[in-house]
């Protein structure tokens, strides 16, 4: 049985969260942790999940999150509200992540299913590729891509047809 694309989406995006978070040096207090365990942060489990997995746990989609966050350059206010009624210890409101009245939540799911589709049904095809696009392919640490800007000859050879009986341009 195929493991679906999202599946070997997730595979990728959680190897390099582990690899970033072994790479961060123990603080002090954390070496003197060693004797009493430091408590887990519970992340509940999510309960609107449209194109990721739906058997993710909480700490998974976090971890995603973490991901989009570092490839767009964003915080988890870009795309979640905070709920002014569910405080947290510190006093502040914590986020609602079910609801889905903001624009970039709903952009960064048709942008995830659009990796989804290039890596499934183009990169797949592509012989020895072995390199899936992902949200850093383009956004590169920004919200909004850079724009591509050719050249006027650039620009006039991208956009003319060859003629007619000559082989495409690679």
């Amino acid at each position: 049985m195929k493991p679906s694309s999202a599946y070997v989406m997730l595979a990728a995006v959680l190897p390099i969260s582990a690899a970033i978070f072994a790479a961060v040096p123990a603080t002090n207090a954390q070496q003197s942790a060693t004797a009493s365990p430091a408590p887990t942060h519970m992340f509940p489990a999510p309960t609107n999940l449209q194109v990721l997995p739906k058997d993710l746990t909480g700490a998974q989609v976090r971890d995603i999150m973490n991901g989009w966050e570092d490839a767009l350059g964003v915080d988890c206010s870009t795309c979640h509200v905070r709920n002014p009624n569910d405080l947290a210890p510190n006093g502040r409101p914590r986020f609602n992540y079910a609801d889905d009245s903001k624009q970039e939540k709903k952009t960064a799911r048709v942008m995830y299913t659009m990796v989804d589709t290039i890596n499934t049904n183009f990169v797949s095809r592509v012989p020895n590729s072995g390199v899936p696009v992902s949200c850093g392919t383009c956004h590169r640490g920004h919200l909004s891509p850079e724009p591509y800007n050719p050249d006027a000859e650039t620009h006039r050879k991208l956009e003319t047809p060859p003629a007619e009986g000559a082989a495409p341009a690679h």
